[in-house]
Parts: C-alpha cells; structure tokens; sequence
C-alpha cells in the first residue's frame, strides 16, 4: 500500500478582545455633578461597546466619594473584578479622578500593573503599561495631591470664617428641623417626637427602652431608617432643640485620611444662644443632661463580671447574632443569670424572638453533651468551638474535631427556679419601692 500524505489546515482562532471597563466618579450628591456623573457613564458605555475589539464589562461609578479615600465601593467593586480576571482594560477620565493620594494611586496601578490589567488616564493621554507610565504616573499624582490639599485648606478657611460668624458649616440634616438657607424652621410632627424622647427619658427610660418604642411605634427616623440608640443619645445632648448652637465641636485631622477629632482645644470653639426657635425649654434639656450624668456615674459603680468561657461561642440561628450574658438582679448576691440573643436584647423581640437560657440550664446541658457528671469549664474550653441555637430549646454543639451534638432545653418555671433566698430578696426589694434603672 503506497503512502498518502494529507495536508493538515491549521483551525483559525479568532483574536480575543480585551475585556475593558470604565471608572467615574464625583465628590458630592449636587444636582450638577450627578449630571457630571451620568454623563460620564453614558459616554463611557458608548465608547467601549462601539469598539470592536473591546468587549464592554461595565462602568464602576462612586458617588460622593473623595479621591483620597480608597474605601470607595464601587472602586472597592472594580478591584475585586480585576483581580477575579474578569477585567483587561480600565479607562478613566483623570489621575484626579481615580485616586488624588499618591500613595494609593501607585500602589493600585503596580498590583493591577502585576496582574496584566492597564489603566488608560484620558485626560493625561496616559497609559499604565507603557515603558514611562509609572514615572509619569508618580510626578502627576503628586500635583493631584497637591491641588488636594489646596482645596482642603479653602474649604476648611471658609468653614472656620462661618464658624467665627456664627454660621454653621454644612447642609444640615437634624431631626425635628428643616435647614435652609442658614434658616432652622421646626417641623411641627418632628418636633413632638422630640418632645416625647425628652418626657419618656424623664420619666425612667432609657436610650434602649426609648428607640424600641420608636421601632415599635413605627416612627421613621429623619432619612426614612430604623431608630438606633445612638440616635436618642445625640438627640438628648443637641443643644439645638433649646435653640443654640455649639460650633466647631471638632474638625478633619487631614485631607487624606479624612478623620475626624473631637476639637479639645486645638482650635477655638463657639456657641450661639438664641439661634432659633425651640423645641425643648432649658429646664427640660439641663434635666436630661443632669439624668444622664447621674445614670453614667451608677453605670460606673463595680459589677459581676460579664465574661466567661461562653462569651463569643452562642450564635443565634434566627438572625446570627451572639448571645450575651446577662445578670437581671435584685442584688447581685442573688442574680438570675441568663444569655440572650444580643439583636432580641438591644432592638427588641420583633426584630428577634430568640428565647434566653439560664446559664445553669446552659451548663448542665454542656456537661451532657461532653459526657460529664458535673460542668467543667476547662473541659468545655478545650472541646467545644462553637454553640448554636437554631430553634427555641434546641442547642447543637459544634466540637473542636469537627464532630456535632444536637440537645434540646426547657427553661424552669419561676417558681422552680428561684430560691428561698431570691425570693426573700425579691420581697425587701420591693418593699423598699424598687429602683428606676436606666
């Protein structure tokens, strides 16, 4: 059989396209630079799908973020899809826009530089890849950093020049007023909110007690959200609902960190009486600032010790928070001790209706799981790597080789579980007529 050469055909392979994407950003929500921003986007988009050659992934846009800030979302957003391989090519308008701390520019041009991913400037016609882009990178970051610190120290000659004439700085945003135009007007709703805070407060409650009362009320805060006991906290130390204001309380630090310190001194403080109208009298705010110094000064005094081998290890399965310890005593030589879901304790029992567990319930429970007759912390501490409860009366032990145990748990009634002690105690404390705790 003679031989037979066939000639074999080379499959075409089609050239790849680079994957490109597009970052745009402004420093503030105005109505012009959201224009800004849109239209940066629009003309973005357009550009990388009628390329060809480039295959469009999106536009990572950050809003109100500063340049000298890394922690930018959608930049945050564009790094992670860079490095996950999902990008080639970034374009953007500027140096300025991308990063104006040099520090970071650099340091995310060489990382993106190392994975094969360019950066193409726009407005500097400047290529990240390219032989001299680094060199070129360097010197024109350094004057974004610069025109940086310019803009900073203007803005912060304008605000301290409002300050000395008594202006404050800023688009306000406080609950109970409308601020325009240099103008406090009290919102009428709003404001007996406020006044309800104040009363409520007064009459025994605390910030915890007050904003699961909002929750439950469903009030919306002032940006439509859930109240937060922080919140109630500022609204009962501003001094604006008594119609004054306290100026330059603090101040930015630097214009590339962008922290904020409480101003102890370093700069000069002013206070204007009788700015506007109020919604709380003297009497009432000098009365709550009184209060909260005396409920610090109790909340100060010596307690049971909080931590134990348990702190950190229960998860509740509902909403995935900790369980905490916690001591409901009416003295603490007799205290119920308890451990509760930290969300059903700190927001209330319709965010979270984990049921609690009494701590001796809790231990004899951890005996059984490890096959002791008695509890033995050190043993617990060595064995077990974490405590769900997944469900009321039920707790799955997690061990440190990996291995599980499910037990169920029922409280004791009342009258089981309190001593004759307790309840001794229980009786002298309400004959002395209780105490207001806040």
């Amino acid at each position: 059989m003679g031989r037979k050469i066939t000639k074999l055909q080379q499959p075409t392979q089609l050239p790849t396209r680079q994957r490109v994407a597009a970052y745009a950003r402004v420093s503030c929500r105005k109505d012009e630079m959201l224009h800004s921003l849109a239209a940066q986007v629009s003309f973005y988009s357009n550009l990388i799908q009628g390329n060809p050659e480039w295959e469009y992934v999106g536009v990572y846009a950050d809003e109100a973020e500063t340049g000298t800030k890394g922690a930018r979302p959608e930049f945050q957003r564009l790094l992670a899809d860079c490095r996950a391989g999902r990008i080639d090519l970034v374009l953007t308008k500027s140096i300025s826009r991308f990063a104006r701390n040099t520090v970071t520019l650099l340091e995310t041009v060489r990382e993106l530089k190392g994975i094969g991913v360019g950066v193409f400037f726009e407005e500097q016609n400047l290529h990240s890849l390219s032989g001299d882009g680094e060199l070129m990178l360097t010197i024109l970051a350094s004057y974004a950093q610069e025109e940086s610190r310019s803009v900073s120290e203007n803005c912060k000659w304008r605000i301290r020049k409002d300050f000395k004439e008594g202006k404050p700085a800023g688009n306000i945003r406080i609950y109970g007023y409308e601020y325009n135009a240099g103008k406090f007007t009290v919102i009428p709703e709003e404001a007996e909110v406020v006044r309800m805070i104040y009363a409520d407060y007064l009459s025994g409650l605390g910030r915890n007690a007050i904003m699961k009362k909002m929750r439950r009320l469903g009030v919306p805060t002032k940006c439509g959200g859930k109240w937060a006991e922080s919140t109630i906290g500022s609204i009962l130390k501003n001094e604006k609902y008594i119609g004054d204001m306290y100026l330059q309380k603090g101040f930015i630090s630097d214009h590339i960190t962008k922290n904020w310190k409480p101003n102890n001194g370093e700069l000069p403080k002013y206070y204007v009486e009788g700015n506007h109208e109020a919604i709380i009298d003297h009497e009432t705010f000098e009365a709550v600032q009184a209060e909260m110094v005396r409920r610090a000064e109790k909340a100060n005094h010596p307690r049971m010790h909080t931590f134990s081998e348990f702190t950190g290890l229960i998860t509740c399965g509902r909403c995935g928070a900790k369980f905490r310890k916690k001591i409901n005593s009416i003295n603490t030589k007799y205290a119920a001790v308890t451990w509760a879901c930290a969300t059903f304790t700190y927001k209330g029992k319709h965010e979270c209706a984990a049921k609690r567990i009494r701590e001796d319930i809790l231990k004899e429970k951890c005996a059984e799981a490890l096959g002791l007759v008695e509890y033995d912390p050190a043993v617990f501490t060595a064995k077990v790597a974490a405590i769900k409860i997944p469900d009321d009366g039920v707790l799955i032990f997690t061990f440190k080789d990996g291995t599980e145990r499910t037990l169920n748990w029922e409280n004791r009634s009342r009258r089981e579980s309190w001593t004759d002690e307790m309840k001794q105690a229980a009786r002298e404390f309400a004959l002395k007529g209780g105490d207001k705790n806040g």
